[in-house]
């Protein structure tokens, strides 16, 4: 039998071990999130660099998870070769750090953050006969507590990757947490709204330039918060992606629309995005809903102008599905940014929306009414109707229908509204 001495030195072994694994990641072997928290708590005065592999999912997607490992395992190395005496941890799947153990002042930081950029730039691993570049985004603080220095330099992290810089530096005086903190409290009411039936369309008439006519109306959607606060997309929608409710929102305006619209008899428009054609589910939903209510031939959905598509035959796919339920395509926004003419000849759109970024300008801006005319002659040529957008004016107006513009919609006919002001 054991001596009580034994079975303690044993049973302690197997708790410091325990421990070892505990705090360490087991890909790498290096200190993990765990470990980096408890040694920053042992020493207050510390720096943290956070350094993000770039595009590590693509390249994780394209090449597989075992190239994806072999990828982090290399990075971990050479993150550890060049920062010998410094202490490396991985914290996330594309995600380490590096700790110095002294408090950096700003331009000491910047100065030894672009001495480590230049060491770790363009790293590059072979793999079975193939070459791998990697490249890094570092982030850091010169003044954070224990208490908030991952939320600072996330927000650094995030600022350096959508303004494809090498490093930023998080500074109290960028006021980068107050737009954090907006976003989160924006992403409350988003989900709020959606759980209270708040998230809903606003209506916009669309006129025959000939007839003076009310023809159809556009579905715009719209957030109305507990404090009756109305938010327009661009305030809410980017957030929604981010909190993946994004769908959600398509499909709840997408239901309302049709079921405003089904003992009414006006014809209306509903927004779509490339993306939401690619995305299976909403790609689903909206041929679930035309099957369902049989009011394809009273629906046309609007499709952002882009000049990303990644899966340009599934976009074809759903609009011939679209046609055969009587709906129709138009194209929104367009002229804005670089329009793709050959989109045009590939889809064969209904209508084209030209853009109100041309349409509101046009009386003063000879360039916008040449842009306007060609691709008014152009869709007269193609046999596609046209709509104007963000008509504000009669002037507006008057020169539209000069041009012969099918269409137009505007704050001079009528702001989007509820359904209860139609």
């Amino acid at each position: 039998m054991k001596s009580y001495e034994k079975l303690q030195k044993e049973l302690d072994l197997a708790k410091q071990d325990l421990l070892i694994q505990y705090y360490t990641d087991n890909l790498t072997s290096l200190p993990n999130l765990y470990k980096l928290r408890y040694d920053m708590e042992q020493n207050p005065d510390f720096t943290l660099i956070v350094l993000n592999i770039d595009s590590f999912k693509i390249l994780n997607d394209f090449y597989g998870f075992v190239v994806g490992d072999f990828i982090l395992e290399s990075v971990a190395r050479d993150i550890s070769r060049y920062q010998k005496d410094k202490q490396v941890y991985r914290i996330a799947s594309d995600e380490f750090a590096i700790v110095l153990k002294e408090k950096l002042k700003f331009y000491d930081l910047k100065r030894y953050l672009s001495e480590l950029v230049e060491d770790l730039a363009h790293l590059s691993f072979d793999y079975a006969g193939t070459k791998i570049f990697i490249d890094l985004t570092f982030a850091s603080t010169s003044s954070a507590s224990i208490e908030n220095i991952f939320s600072k330099v996330n927000m650094a992290l995030k600022f350096a990757k959508e303004n494809l810089m090498k490093f930023w530096i998080y500074e109290d005086d960028m006021n980068m947490g107050d737009e954090y903190e907006k976003n989160l409290k924006l992403a409350v009411k988003i989900r709020e709204a959606l759980n209270n039936s708040r998230l809903v369309p606003y209506f916009q008439p669309i006129i025959d330039n000939k007839t003076d006519k009310i023809v159809k109306y556009e579905a715009l959607s719209r957030l109305v918060d507990k404090e009756g606060i109305i938010y327009d997309p661009q305030n809410f929608i980017p957030i929604s992606k981010k909190i993946k409710v994004y769908d959600k929102i398509t499909k709840t305006v997408i239901a309302k629309t049709f079921a405003t619209f089904e003992n009414m008899d006006f014809d209306f428009s509903i927004n779509l995005s490339f993306d939401d054609i690619i995305n299976q589910d909403i790609y689903n939903f909206v041929l679930d809903t035309l099957e369902l209510t049989n009011m394809g031939s009273r629906v046309t959905f609007e499709l952002l102008e882009s000049e990303k598509v990644a899966d340009f035959k599934k976009v074809l796919h759903f609009f011939s599905e679209i046609r055969r339920y009587g709906g129709k395509i138009a194209i929104d926004d367009f002229g804005s940014g670089f329009s793709n003419f050959s989109y045009l000849t590939k889809i064969e759109p209904d209508f084209i929306k030209i853009d109100g970024s041309l349409i509101k300008d046009i009386d003063v801006d000879k360039n916008a009414y040449t842009v306007v005319e060609t691709i008014v002659d152009f869709a007269n040529k193609m046999g596609i109707k046209t709509v104007a957008e963000h008509v504000h004016s009669s002037t507006i107006l008057s020169i539209v229908k000069s041009l012969g513009i099918d269409y137009s919609q505007g704050f001079f006919m009528d702001k989007p509204t509820p359904i209860e002001g139609l």
